[in-house]
């Protein structure tokens, strides 16, 4: 295969065409970085990722992590692959020089980790946890429990989860019963159940630093009593040095259909009345931390599903350039050689559908961590805050939009290769197995379309919304200069104004307290708002393919002409297909909402 990963190509042309990414060096936190240090590190990441990844992403899923004595066994090749990953510093790719890291963009940091997503998401889960969790105590922890767990962590010797879904009460937290009593000495003591927590047991470093969501003695009902923990598999002495066991109990490993080599953990804590936990941040206060943790984990499941799908679409490109097979409908000669089945119009339909998804996708995903660095490093706090606020608002799209249509692609993968594609001979059936957990996890798509149409969009008085509709409608301007993107630009600015009539029905129903049937369809109102937004992003990408063109570079001319024929195909395909959610939304449909239990 030429390309498993990602296209190189492609890449490029998304950070130094589309998303500007030298302009960060402006910045003076990025300004000893350059294109060529950029490179740099994108090309150490995709050696390292084909080196020590790829290779036993398959051992992985077929010999997926063992419960022996009360400890997690995983495959030997999992701990080399990691210490490769920390021993060139991607674990702190964005963090300080002086604090150990590469002090990398995010945007940077997100284009290099997504080398090791499509390579080996299960192997990948590990670090990526860790440095959710490292930032959370970094942005909310005491100046002695960064010394004791953040600077371990920085250092590759401590890992790092989040516990919060329970037995009883999977997404809805506001149900946790985990408990935590303060002792004298200033820590607490937890007992509870935590289920489905990745990462939650393993071999590969010193301790495991578990960020666990308990309620106090006497806290508030709901959400608004919930407090956050450190509590570490191992506890630490004042010196740094690792004490006793804490009482966390590994009670077992969950068997999942995919993504199978990052263990899934059960864990009890406090059966023996002495799990020791320290509180983060404010009491009460724990969901609004643990939201940090979790939006972080959001954008990166986003671009999970994305190089899965990416990955799966790689495969089955390739695997249709040399498959011979039949002859096309105006040759009725059998004696004339069989075409590669990428001459067949209906395998280009599905190879093209891919691309229109995950490079879309890969776009958005890159473009959500080019505002993540605009939130910490934006030239004023005017400019800062309405990065935030429009990260915020497309959180829910760069999560659960890739999650569906990126498994799609997998599906279409899985297809073009036929027989052969439902078999573990081949790798496409484990990207489908591996992506399919990404719909479910960091809240499904139900949760995050209620997410975005219920709080995100009037959050701020609308104002991530409001710079969402002036972007598009920029873009649509400028792609006005070019005649051969009428058809595109078109379709999109359709939606867009149908879109808006829509929202605002929706949200007028809401504040008027008609919740019910203005969520009801809260899923339908995701995929209109997402297919718009990556709609906005496939128009951006053909507005600097056109340019190329015009640039002259005719090594890139077949690169460039695929990227417009991709943004053509969704942006006249896909696109216009929303009008019938947007019906459905605009008539308050019920039929969802009326059916009885009774009636299944």
């Amino acid at each position: 295969m030429s390309e498993t990963l990602l296209c190189a190509r492609n890449l490029a042309f998304e950070l130094y065409e589309v998303l500007d990414a030298e302009a960060l060096t402006q910045h003076p936190r990025f300004a000893e970085h350059n294109r060529e240090t950029f490179d740099a590190a994108l090309n150490t990441a995709r050696t390292i990722a084909e080196k020590y990844f790829a290779p036993h992403n398959r051992k992985g899923d077929e010999h997926e992590p063992r419960f022996e004595n009360g400890e997690a066994v995983l495959i030997p090749e999992v701990k080399p692959a990691v210490d490769a990953f920390l021993e060139a510093g991607f674990l702190n790719a964005s963090r300080d020089f002086d604090a150990g890291g590469m002090q990398l963009p995010t945007l940077l940091s997100q284009a290099c980790f997504a080398h090791f997503q499509a390579a080996n998401a299960g192997t990948t889960a590990y670090p990526f946890l860790t440095m959710g969790a490292a930032n959370l105590i970094e942005s909310f922890g005491s100046d002695e429990q960064k010394r004791l767990f953040l600077q371990p962590m920085i250092e590759g010797r401590y890992f790092g989860t989040m516990a919060l879904t329970e037995p009883h009460a999977g997404s809805s937290l506001a149900d946790i019963r985990t408990r935590a009593e303060p002792t004298a000495d200033g820590s607490y003591r937890l007992r509870g159940n935590k289920i489905f927590i990745s990462g939650g047991d393993h071999p590969l470093s010193e301790n495991i630093v578990h960020m666990v969501l308990a309620k106090l003695p006497g806290a508030p009902a709901g959400v608004k009593g919930i407090s956050l923990f450190i509590v570490p598999k191992f506890l630490v002495n004042t010196d740094g040095s690792l004490g006793l066991r804490n009482d966390v109990l590994l009670a077992g490993l969950f068997h999942k259909m995919g993504w199978r080599a990052t263990t899934s953990t059960a864990l009890n804590f406090g059966d023996n009345g002495e799990c020791v936990g320290y509180l983060v941040g404010k009491p009460h206060q724990g969901l609004a931390c643990m939201f940090q943790m979790m939006n972080e984990a959001r954008i990166g499941v986003g671009m999970g599903a994305v190089m899965l799908g990416y990955a799966g679409y790689l495969y089955s490109l390739e695997y249709a350039r040399q498959r011979p097979q039949g002859r096309l409908p105006d040759n009725k000669d059998p004696a004339t050689p069989a075409v590669s089945i990428i001459g067949h119009t209906d395998v280009k339909r599905m190879l093209l559908t891919q691309k229109a998804y995950v490079e879309g996708a890969f776009d958005l995903g890159l473009y959500a961590a080019r505002l993540v660095d605009e939130t910490q490093s934006g030239e004023t706090e005017s400019l800062r805050q309405q990065a935030h606020e429009l990260l915020d608002l497309l959180t829910p799209i760069v999560k659960s939009w890739p999650s569906e249509f990126c498994l799609k692609a997998n599906e279409l993968a899985i297809q073009i290769l036929g027989g052969h594609g439902y078999t573990r001979e081949y790798p496409v059936e484990q990207y489908y197995r591996d992506n399919r957990l990404n719909p479910i996890h960091e809240g499904t798509h139900g949760i995050q379309s209620l997410d975005l149409l219920g709080r995100k969009l009037a959050q701020n008085d609308g104002a991530g919304l409001k710079q969402l509709v002036r972007l598009i409608a920029g873009t649509c301007q400028r792609a006005s200069g070019y005649p051969g993107l009428d058809p595109l630009r078109t379709p999109l600015e359709q939606l867009q104004v149908r879109l808006q009539r829509v929202t605002l029905g929706l949200l007028t129903d809401l504040a008027q307290g008609q919740v019910s049937s203005a969520l009801a369809n809260s899923a339908l109102y995701l995929k209109a708002f997402g297919h718009c937004v990556i709609g906005w992003r496939w128009l951006e990408q053909a507005i600097h393919a056109e340019q190329g063109l015009a640039a002259g570079q005719l090594a890139d001319r077949d690169f460039y002409q695929g990227k417009l024929q991709a943004a053509r195909y969704f942006l006249t395909w896909e696109v216009p297909g929303c009008h019938n959610e947007l019906a459905l939304l605009e008539a308050r449909d019920d039929t969802c909402l009326s059916m009885r239990d009774e009636w299944f």
